[in-house]
């Protein structure tokens, strides 16, 4: 079944939410009429990042828009916790890779970090935006391709100290380390587990980027909760550690349950 993404807005915020109609328009709507060659009566299913599915039928095709009658909707809730990624920036094209990785793994959120060895800079407000939509835009295809039915919300890039000063609350915050005083995601669920007797909810992880955090960033987090956690005795690329983390972090969430 062919999947598309639409913004159903704050309407699509209530889980009760059941249109008659939806209409794909722009790089949707082009992939549908143009790639697929999308005629009336097709059937496809269409995701708006909300938890919603609609099961569509084609009822008509121009050249921008595809308009579209719902027959079927159906809601999935989140997750029963919460992951943030922040990953520092890394180089080339690894940023586009993880966010790819990071939402077919059930993200909640992914904040771009720039940090002392962060070799990527945003120069400007409109070099930031143009990044953010990017890693939107490969988001809503992730979301497409795992049938994810959550989109993630992608932060703009912010320095370290910066989203310490904005982050929500969270229970188990982490930091891949390399450093001798480090303790597994296990570890850490466990005492979280005895210390309080409830599961974990919400999930902070922190991936620095090639060359890692400096000591002076690792004391920050460390001040702030951040939990020093081992991924093994090897030396990880940085999109590595991110879903080896995220992986490990939702494993150990899922057995709480």
């Amino acid at each position: 079944m062919r999947r598309f993404f639409v913004n159903t807005g704050a309407a699509g915020s209530d889980k009760d939410f059941a249109p008659r109609s939806l209409t794909l328009e722009e790089g949707e709507a082009y992939h549908a009429a143009r790639v697929l060659r999308a005629q009336p009566g097709d059937e496809l299913w269409v995701l708006d990042g909300q938890g919603h599915q609609f099961t569509c039928r084609v009822l008509s095709v121009s050249k921008s828009r595809v308009e579209l009658g719902v027959e079927k909707c159906e809601y999935r809730d989140p997750l029963p916790w919460s992951v943030t990624l922040v990953q520092a920036l890394p180089k080339g094209g690894l940023m586009e890779d993880i966010v790819q990785k990071a939402t077919e793994l059930g993200v909640s959120r992914i904040v771009p970090l720039l940090s002392q060895r962060t070799e990527v800079r945003v120069s400007t407000a409109r070099d930031a935006d143009a990044k953010v939509e990017k890693w939107n835009m490969i988001a809503r295809e992730s979301c497409k391709q795992c049938g994810g039915l959550w989109l993630p919300q992608v932060e703009r890039p912010c320095g370290i100290k910066e989203w310490l000063t904005q982050r929500p609350r969270t229970d188990l915050s982490f930091v891949a380390s390399l450093e001798p005083e480090t303790r597994s995601h296990h570890f850490w669920f466990r005492d979280f587990k005895e210390k309080y007797q409830r599961p974990v909810e919400t999930i902070e992880i922190w991936v620095g980027p090639e060359g890692d955090f400096t000591p002076e960033e690792y004391e920050l987090l460390r001040q702030n909760g951040a939990l020093p956690t081992t991924l093994g005795p090897l030396v990880l690329r940085c999109a590595t550690a991110a879903v080896t983390s995220i992986a490990i972090a939702l494993a150990e969430a899922r057995e709480q349950i």
